[in-house]
């Protein structure tokens, strides 16, 4: 196992990390072994991680949090994505961490490669699960699409939040997270980023249809990612698996662990 660069051994800690207006839960294993953050899908909780870090187990330092009004962390009046990748900086800064290796599923892989692409220097590698596909998916009618499907959930949503599988946010609040999602992903944004990236980047990807998706749709977005790996070799693909993009980090785990390992020998030997 590699060691942990950042000073001294840590000791296991749960807790809140406060940033801005609102406060974000955090839990953090502590150990010497390489720091991972995992980011979560766009409404997902910390707690979808669990089958990867016990695959993974207890060589390496595990950080996870809830993102703003998700899981236990607090409400706050910014939602945006400038703000979630704030919040990665916020989270490590609180737990002493100078370098991390980045794990994002979905909506968190887009603020993995954004935040590994600002700051190369504090960052060992990223591990992209089932996201940040560069494709102009999003229209005017997809917007619209978008729109109507959190309206019609949204007699429902309250309903389940208690429980914690649906985030402290509007319908109309997760409707313009999508569809800001599906703007930073048009191939003229997400891609520049992506053939940026100097660190060692393995996709985790899906097969298969995510929620809202219609027919191939899924599958054309993902193929947006074979432009990038032609033009930059830091950016590969780890494995292709059968499973679907809201099933593969309970039934891929480790597909998703093995690409950790390769990412975290992969960044020491650039250092």
């Amino acid at each position: 196992m590699t060691e942990n660069s950042n000073g001294p051994t840590a000791s296991a800690w749960s807790g809140t990390v406060a940033v801005d207006d609102t406060a974000l839960a955090v839990t953090d294993t502590g150990g010497a072994g390489t720091p991972v953050v995992y980011l979560n899908g766009q409404f997902a909780t910390q707690g979808y991680w669990r089958r990867v870090i016990a695959e993974l187990g207890d060589g390496w330092r595990h950080i996870t949090y809830d993102e703003r009004a998700r899981g236990r962390s607090r409400r706050s009046a910014d939602y945006s994505f400038e703000a979630a990748v704030r919040d990665v900086d916020a989270v490590l800064s609180a737990r002493g961490v100078d370098r991390a290796l980045l794990v994002g599923w979905s909506y968190g892989a887009v603020v993995a490669a954004h935040r590994a692409h600002r700051h190369p220097d504090r960052t060992i590698g990223a591990v992209m699960v089932d996201g940040a596909f560069p494709h102009d998916w999003l229209d005017e009618a997809m917007e619209r699409r978008i729109r109507t499907m959190f309206r019609r959930m949204s007699w429902f949503l309250p309903l389940l939040r208690p429980t914690g599988l649906a985030p402290r946010m509007t319908a109309a609040q997760q409707a313009d997270s999508n569809i800001e999602l599906g703007r930073l992903s048009r191939e003229r944004e997400l891609g520049p980023v992506l053939d940026a990236l100097t660190v060692p980047t393995r996709y985790v990807v899906a097969s298969g249809t995510s929620l809202g998706s219609r027919g191939d749709e899924q599958e054309r977005i993902r193929a947006g990612l074979d432009a990038v790996t032609a033009r930059n070799p830091h950016v590969r693909i780890h494995a292709k698996v059968a499973s679907n993009h809201g099933a593969l980090l309970k039934k891929d785990f480790r597909v998703i662990a093995a690409a950790v390992r390769e990412v975290a020998a992969s960044g020491q030997e650039r250092r």
